[in-house]
Parts: structure tokens; sequence; C-alpha cells
């Protein structure tokens, strides 16, 4: 039965939509993927000597065991955004002679074969191969090898319980994101030290093997955990009740009553955000976007490098922006057609969008203003990036939105997904990451670094002051284009 039920995956798998595209885009992906794997594989093998660079006063086996903990948070904070909850046709085999716990015992355990637990052994293996060997003997590496692994499969348990049970509530992932970057401050600035209390409990796994145990322990917990949830819920009445749950009404808040036509459309722009799987995976990845700087902010190593920064502070204030605005049409492909034959005003329709777009972007400049405690410039940085997001790049976005003909499926969840996503996205977005650095190179190349920072801001402001006469030009551009649209989404 177990190889039946493989089988019937993998037909699954390959039958699904992420694979019934052009050759020519599974061959980019497939090469996008080999090409984070030969910079993860490049990053395990010459790790040490980053991290002898970087912290010379250390040793790097300390350094790299002082992250862990923080990585394994990290990678729980991620998976919980990004990872798709394995699924399984299970009403079908509910009416067949088929045991409930085999089933169970399936679905926990095909959540193991995800890209997410394999590619950090890119870098574990060389590093414990090249750095730990040279002070442990060959037992006491494979068994902090088999450690690091069981507690990766452990995060990915962790991490799909934690979403079956919290399934909707966005507010959870900010908060933990909040205890996360609160958690980084304190060991900053030397009030508490995580990494600290990480170098001993990994040094110590280090030196002995048996620890396994105890990973191993909170392994089959964890496990059980999910086994007894589904075991719970695996009953028709059950998913049928799941099935049927209801997003609140958001149409029916009073204010946005109040703002008549506009309301109306920013209350169904609200419902397909929360009711759909694509894009609330994006709501998701918000907290991503925004502690995004902390990678680089503390590292003295980007302290002068404002150029690298200014693409930092796009991306913070502009990530959740830029998924909305340059699929904003594909996100609606489904009934698009009522949208041309309906009596909406396009023009006010347009004005929604690329409000709601600034208003994302502000809500997450708003957010990243405590970076200032890395420094003045910081601030300045995020602040100009945000008005080029909001004054230039909306614009630029909404406009090259209308040359989206791909049609998009908002059941699927956003990780690794580029259904939907054509060759002019990407283009798109050459502008948001490009335009701006180059504008400021040529005016710190000869000496006026915050001069090129005031023109990027001037720019945005400029193009925010002029956001009438812009929704006008994208008007006639949707009008010329709206029937080409329609028709490859409904090809698509």
């Amino acid at each position: 039965m177990i190889l039946r039920l493989i089988q019937l995956t993998w037909k699954e798998n390959i039958r699904s939509s992420f694979w019934q595209k052009s050759v020519v885009t599974n061959i980019f992906i497939g090469f996008i993927i080999f090409i984070l794997m030969l910079y993860l594989l490049a990053l395990g093998v010459f790790i040490d000597e980053i991290l002898l660079k970087l912290f010379p006063d250390r040793a790097p086996i300390d350094v790299f065991n002082g992250a862990l903990l923080y990585y394994f948070g990290f990678d729980l904070f991620v998976r919980y955004m990004m990872q798709s909850l394995p699924t399984f046709s299970v009403e079908a085999f509910l009416h067949l002679p088929v045991k409930k716990t085999l089933l169970i015992h399936f679905l926990i355990v095909r959540s193991f074969t995800s890209l997410l637990n394999f590619l950090p052994l890119l870098v574990f293996i060389p590093f414990s191969i090249k750095v730990i060997a040279q002070d442990y003997n060959g037992v006491q590496v494979l068994g902090y090898l088999l450690t690091i692994l069981v507690l990766i499969f452990n995060n990915n348990l962790l991490a799909t319980w934690i979403k079956r049970q919290l399934v909707g509530k966005a507010s959870i992932v900010a908060w933990a994101g909040g205890v996360l970057l609160t958690v980084f401050m304190l060991d900053y600035f030397g009030v508490f030290s995580l990494s600290a209390i990480s170098t001993m409990v990994f040094d110590f796994v280090a030196m002995h093997p048996a620890s396994i145990l105890f990973a191993l322990g909170l392994a089959v917990f964890t496990y059980s955990l999910n086994f007894q949830y589904l075991k719970s819920s695996m009953y028709p009445e059950e998913l049928v009740r799941r099935k049927s749950n209801k997003v609140e009404n958001l149409s029916e808040i009073r204010y946005l009553k109040e703002l008549g036509l506009t309301g109306t459309i920013i209350g169904l722009e609200m419902k397909l955000w929360l009711r759909h799987k694509r894009t609330k995976s994006m709501l998701y990845m918000l907290p991503l976007f925004v502690l995004y700087g902390l990678f680089f902010y503390p590292n003295p190593l980007y302290k002068d490098m404002s150029g690298f920064l200014i693409f930092v502070g796009i991306f913070m204030s502009g990530g959740l922006m830029i998924n909305y605005l340059n699929y904003s049409f594909g996100y609606e492909s489904n009934y698009f057609d009522y949208i041309l034959s309906s009596r909406i005003d396009l023009k006010n329709y347009l004005k929604v969008k690329l409000y709601i777009g600034i208003i994302l972007s502000t809500f997450c400049f708003i957010i990243t203003i405590p970076y200032v405690f890395f420094g003045w410039h910081i601030l300045l940085i995020n602040t100009v990036t945000w008005l080029f997001n909001i004054g230039f790049l909306s614009v630029v976005l909404l406009y090259t939105a209308t040359y989206n003909k791909k049609a998009m499926d908002l059941t699927k969840g956003a990780a690794f997904n580029y259904q939907g996503i054509g060759a002019g996205n990407w283009l798109a977005m050459l502008p948001a990451f490009l335009l701006p650095v180059l504008i400021y190179l040529p005016f710190s190349l000869f000496g006026y670094p915050y001069a090129g920072l005031m023109f990027i801001g001037i720019l945005g402001l400029i193009m925010l002051l002029l956001i009438n006469p812009m929704i006008k030009i994208i008007e006639k551009q949707l009008i010329s284009r709206r029937y080409i649209m329609a028709e490859s989404f409904r090809n698509n």
C-alpha cells in the first residue's frame, strides 16, 4: 500500500501545474536552483575563512556554533511563512479499507522530502569535514552532523504543526518576528547573549555524540504532535467543516462603506488577500522583508557601502508593494472579464490599487524606523528609498502590470511557485533594484553621496506630486490592452 501511495504522489507531482510550463521555463527554474546549490556549497567550503576575516579574534567553530540557535529560529520562521503544508487527497481513501494511521504517517513523512530540509546540508557537511574534523574524531563529527540533521527535521515538523494550529493568523508571524528581532538586538548590545548559549550547546553536541538522543526525543515529540492533530481532524465532517470556513466580510466595514466605490474596491482587495493561499503567503513574508536589514546593518563590512544599502532599503519598504502591484491584474485574472463588463470607473479602480501599494510601502517603512540604532545614515537611506518606492516605483509597476498576460492560480502558495509569472514581471523589477543605484553611483564617485541620495528622494517626490496625471496614462494603457489581457487570462 505504501508503494501505491508513493506512486500516486509521484503522479500528482509531475502532473501539477508547477511543471506544466514550457521547457525553457522549467530549465530556467532548474538553473536557478542549481546556482543556489552551488552558492551554498561554496559557502560551506569557505565559511571558515569568511568567519576568520569577519571575526579574527574568535575561532570559526565558536562563531559558527554561536549562530546555530539563531539559524534554527530563523529557519522555523521562514518555514512557517514559505513552506507549504504537505497535502494528500485523504477524502478519496476514507471510504476504502486503508488504515487512517497509515495515511497520517505517510502524510507526515512526505514533508521530509522538502528541499528546505536538504539545502542546509550543503553548508553543514563541508564545514564539519573541513573544520570540526580538525578538533574532533570521526564519531564526534558524525554525531554532530546527525544531530544537526535531526534538528532540521524537527524544525520541519514543528513548523508544520504550528502552521496547522495557527493557519490564517498572520499576527502570530509578526509577533514571532518581533521576538526574534528583540533577542538579536539584546545580543547585539550585550544585554543578553543567545550566541554564547548557542556556542555552549553545540560545543557540547560536538564533544558528546550521545546528545543525538535528545534531538531524537525532541523530533519524536513533535512528530506525535502532528500525528495527534491529524488523527483528530481526519473525519469527513471535519474536512467539510474546514473547507466551509469563510473569511470575515471585510467589505461590510462601516468606514469602508462611507468611502463609496473606493471603499468597496478596498474591501474586495482585502478579501482577495485574506481568502487565498497565494496572496496570504505574501503577507506571511512581510516580516522577512522587514528583518532583511539585520543581515547587513550590524555588519561593519557594509557600513560604507551605501550603494548596496540602497538596494536593502528598497527591498524592505517595497518588497510587499512590488509583489502587490507587479501582479495586481494577475491576481484578478479569474474574474477580469467581470471587471471590464461592470460599471467600475477604471480611474478610481487604478487609483485604489496605487494607494494600497503606497500604504503597504509606508507601513513597512514605519516598521523599519528602529534601524536608526545602527546609524542615522541608515534612516536617511531608508527614507529616500521609501520616497522612491511610493512615488516612482509604484507608478512604474502598475503601468508594466498591464503587460501581464499570465493567469494566476491563487490556491497555491507563493514559495517556489512561478505559475502566473512571466518575463515581463521580472523585467518590471529592474527599475526597483538598478535605477536608484545607477543614480547614486555617479554622485558617490565624485564625492557627493548625500546629493545622490537627495536626488533619489526628489525623484520620488516629483512623481508623487504627478500621481493623478500618471494614473490617466495608466488608464489609457489599460484601456488599450484590456481585451488582449482578458483573452490571455481566459486561455491560461
